[in-house]
Order: C-alpha cells, then sequence, then structure tokens
C-alpha cells in the first residue's frame, strides 16, 4: 500500500558539502520524510517547482525531452523501500500501450516528478520507518537556506514579505514574491 507525499521544504545541510535535505509531507498521515539529495537534484527540483526556463536542458529536462520524442508518459513514481540508509525509487512510465518499471535513485525521481506533474507515492511501511513528526528538524535547519515549496496562504507570505524587507532580508523577500506571484497565478 502506499501513500501519495509532496515536497515541503529544502533546506541545504550543516555537516554534508552540497548535500540538501528535502522534506516530504505525507498529508494523510501527518508525516514528514526527509531525504537526502545531492546540490545538483536540489537545484532541478526548484526549477522545477519554480517553472523555471533553461537555456539548454538539464540532465532532468533532457531526460523528459527523450521520453516525449519516443511517447513514453511518466505516470507516477514509487518510493518503494529503505535499505542502510538509501531510499529506492521507481518510475512508472507508459507507452500508451503497457506500462514500465524503472529503477531509480529517489531524488532524481522526484524532479522528474515535478517535471511530468505526476504523483510521488511512498509505501506505507517505508513511511512508517522513515518519517518523523512535522517540525521535527526545525531549529536544525539554517532559516537563510530554507526554500518552502508548497506554497502557505497569500496573507502569510506578505506577512513573511514585509518581516523581511524591514529586516533588509532582500534575497529571501525575492524568493518570497516569487511564491505570491505563482499563488496569484493560480
Amino acid at each position: 500500500m502506499y501513500t501519495q507525499v509532496y515536497p515541503l521544504q529544502l533546506s541545504q545541510t550543516m555537516s554534508m558539502n552540497d548535500s540538501y535535505i528535502l522534506i516530504l509531507d505525507a498529508p494523510e498521515s501527518g508525516k514528514q520524510v526527509p531525504v537526502l539529495i545531492g546540490a545538483a537534484e536540489a537545484q532541478s527540483l526548484i526549477l522545477a517547482i519554480e517553472q523555471q526556463e533553461v537555456r539548454r536542458p538539464l540532465t532532468h529536462n533532457l531526460i523528459c525531452n527523450i521520453m516525449e520524442e519516443y511517447l513514453l508518459t511518466l505516470k507516477r513514481v514509487t518510493i518503494d523501500r529503505f535499505e542502510e540508509g538509501i531510499f529506492y525509487s521507481t518510475l512508472h512510465v507508459s507507452d500508451g500501450f503497457s506500462e514500465k518499471q524503472i529503477d531509480s535513485r529517489t531524488s532524481d525521481a522526484i524532479v522528474l516528478a515535478m517535471l511530468q506533474h505526476c504523483d510521488i507515492d511512498i509505501d506505507l511501511n517505508v513511511l512508517e520507518e522513515t518519517s518523523m513528526l512535522p517540525g521535527a528538524l526545525e531549529g536544525n535547519l539554517p532559516d537563510p537556506n530554507v526554500h518552502p515549496i508548497i506554497d502557505e496562504s497569500l496573507e502569510d507570505l506578505e506577512k513573511r514579505l514585509r518581516q523581511c524587507e524591514a529586516n533588509e532580508d532582500y534575497e529571501q523577500a525575492a524568493e518570497i514574491q516569487k511564491q505570491i506571484e505563482r499563488l496569484k497565478n493560480i
């Protein structure tokens, strides 16, 4: 059995260079799952979330282009197991006639899911084994590097924007402004 998860927050780790912690939210269970991802995957994830165009295809964009050229559709991504500190995921790809399952690193699978706008599902046993209660990592994550992915309410975002501007934290204010614009365009 699986339940759906959503990318919630991305933060650079303090202990490992070029690594990020991606928090996946499982709203049906009220739990969250931390996943360690690399810098390239973090950058691709942010670009996918913000739907930013790139001048030349990055690796994940290239995979999407190949899939499109060969009429393949990413139906869903599953996070199937967790062994020795490593998540294992599967891409469920269809050619319109049959579905193939392709082994994938979880970080790559999540980026592809965001680019292709498909569901990310986690095995309930994996969720139980790896989850934490919401906010369990708060205080361990450095605020300046936190990149919220799921939009807050417009009112909350505008309040945070005013606080950042008052504190002259213009970099964070710019990020919040992007979220406000994205929310207004929905």
